[in-house]
């Protein structure tokens, strides 16, 4: 029978994977160290395809193991297989995408079923894919939405845990409407992903 409250339960191990600058890594790392994943999660490893990546650096400079494998010129199967097994190295429970900018091949995704999640700049339902900022720019849309989805073999077709709106009213800038969005996406991934492992949240397809 297992304890009332999670107090004793062991901390998740999460894996996050990016190519880029990494915002939303700082912001997951913040909550793990001070914030709302204190005492839920811990980062196993800050992951990239990018070894080059300045996220990379950053995590580091914030105390977490990273490691990377370039994924230039590379089959995606073939790479995926690898990928996977230096990740299993680490014991993931969690791998949480953060500006991880290559699509998944099956052979990943069924290696980790279930428990990866991303963060997508839109209401999934309306678009998929690259460009989100710049779609609801360029219609001029007085909201948007920053999904938390979790990933299937779909493009953005996961099961939706969490979504928030982003007020795009008086947004006359691409900047404008990315720096809005940031500041939710960077609230609500850590909120989400503390929901999840506090055993919290129903999934909706």
């Amino acid at each position: 029978m297992k304890a009332a409250g999670n107090h004793s339960a062991r901390k998740q191990r999460l894996a996050i994977l990016l190519s880029g600058r990494g915002s939303n890594m700082v912001a997951l790392v913040n909550a793990v160290q001070g914030g709302v994943l204190n005492g839920l999660a811990e980062v196993a490893v800050v992951f990239s395809n990018k070894p080059d990546a300045p996220g990379l650096e950053t995590a580091a400079a914030l105390g977490c193991p990273t490691a990377s494998l370039s994924s230039q010129g590379r089959k995606r199967d073939e790479f995926d297989a690898e990928v996977v097994d230096l990740l299993n190295q680490y014991a993931p429970d969690y791998l949480v995408l953060a500006g991880y900018m290559r699509i998944l091949s099956p052979t990943f995704i069924r290696a980790f079923a279930g428990r990866i999640l991303n963060i997508h700049p839109a209401d999934t339902h309306q678009h998929q894919g690259l460009h989100a900022y710049e779609w609801a720019f360029e219609n001029q849309l007085p909201e948007t939405k920053i999904t938390v989805h979790v990933v299937d073999e779909g493009l953005d077709t996961g099961p939706i845990l969490a979504q928030a709106p982003v007020d795009l009213r008086g947004a006359n800038t691409l900047h404008e409407v990315e720096r809005r969005g940031l500041a939710v996406e960077h609230f609500i991934y850590a909120d989400t992903l503390a929901r999840l492992l506090r055993s919290e949240l129903k999934v909706e397809n």
